[in-house]
């Protein structure tokens, strides 16, 4: 786990933000004990998930659609921001009580929902499975059979949503929990499927002509962001936060910057 501060300077020019025109561009006292209770934004930034974060090769330092948004973040609420860095989304979750983190960017799942508040999603990203080449599986639904051996990234959405469905194969976890360390196990031990986020399992699939990356999805990942539970301000704030981002323009912005394709999610609800 490791951090980084920054100053929250605008990084998203054009966006006309609906906080700094409401009452006096003054953010809620209590929007700020729960978001930055110690005068710093906190933001738990996962790299092991290449849609959402990239290290950059010149500087060291994350970037991304995680890191942007923390950042403009930050820049609301007139705080600065320190980016906490883990290599998998259940890392970030293991800490959820610590105290290490203020706000989070992970997948929306009932398990973590008993202890995050979580906001709509920002982007959808598809959970899918690779093979290799020559496997007799061709489908997602070819999968759930007795036999087969799925490789999976210890506590990522994926490993808790096949921990729930899957009925028949068999789930094996990477310690690590990052989507490389299943990759690795998937490889090593001659697993019949990895399954994870199709982005990075496709990259791999360019470069690998041994294995083969499935259509359609066994699950739909909503990326959203979160706090702890109980900060019920900094939630409502953060609600309100990534609405805004995704109909201004930002987030599309911010995939474009990192070169990465994912869906916008939709508005939320009423």
């Amino acid at each position: 786990m490791h951090a980084l501060l920054y100053a929250a300077l605008p990084l998203f020019v054009g966006t006309v933000s609906v906080f700094a025109q409401s009452a006096g561009g003054a953010v809620p006292a209590d929007v700020l004990k729960d978001l930055a209770p110690g005068g710093t934004l906190r933001a738990a930034i996962n790299l092991g998930n290449s849609v959402l974060a990239q290290t950059d090769a010149a500087t060291g330092q994350p970037k991304g659609i995680t890191p942007d948004l923390a950042r403009e973040l930050g820049r609301r609420l007139g705080v600065p921001v320190e980016l906490v860095t883990f290599d998998a989304a259940g890392k970030v979750f293991e800490t959820v009580k610590s105290g290490a983190w203020d706000i989070a960017f992970v997948a929306i799942e009932p398990v973590r929902a008993a202890e995050m508040e979580f906001t709509a999603p920002y982007v959808i990203i598809d959970g899918t499975y690779m093979v290799p080449a020559e496997s007799p599986l061709k489908t997602i639904t070819d999968v759930d059979r007795p036999g087969v051996h799925i490789a999976v990234g210890l506590g990522s959405a994926y490993d808790l949503y096949l921990t729930r469905t899957i009925k028949n194969a068999t789930i094996v976890r990477a310690t690590g929990g990052g989507g490389r360390e299943m990759i690795d196990l998937f490889v090593n031990d001659k697993l019949d499927v990895a399954a994870g986020v199709r982005q990075p399992l496709a990259a791999y699939g360019t470069t690998h002509p041994n294995v083969r990356v499935m259509d359609g999805r066994f699950m739909e990942i909503r990326q959203a962001m979160g706090t702890p539970k109980g900060r019920t301000a900094g939630a409502r704030y953060l609600g309100a936060f990534v609405e805004d981002v995704k109909a201004s323009g930002f987030v599309a912005e911010a995939l474009k910057r990192s070169n990465q394709s994912a869906a916008v999610a939709p508005p939320a609800a009423n």
